[in-house]
């Protein structure tokens, strides 16, 4: 499994994909907000969305795994 992180504590603005959806490296994941910008989260690999642990407006610290790819 792949994760994706929050890079710093912020809010989801909004979730690009949902679950079993297929995603490529670089395909936007979801939007993060932090410090009044708006920061887009690319996925790694490419795969398949495995688990999304937040949904849109929920806060996040640094380094929370946001989803997961397999």
């Amino acid at each position: 499994m792949i994760e994706i992180t929050a890079p710093m504590g912020g809010k989801v603005i909004e979730i690009k994909v949902g679950l079993g959806d297929a995603v490529n490296e670089d395909d936007e994941v979801l939007i993060l907000e932090a410090m009044k910008m708006e920061n887009a989260l690319p996925a790694p690999a490419n795969g398949k969305i495995a688990v999304i642990n937040y949904k849109s407006g929920d806060t996040v610290a640094k380094g929370d795994v946001l989803c997961l790819i397999e």
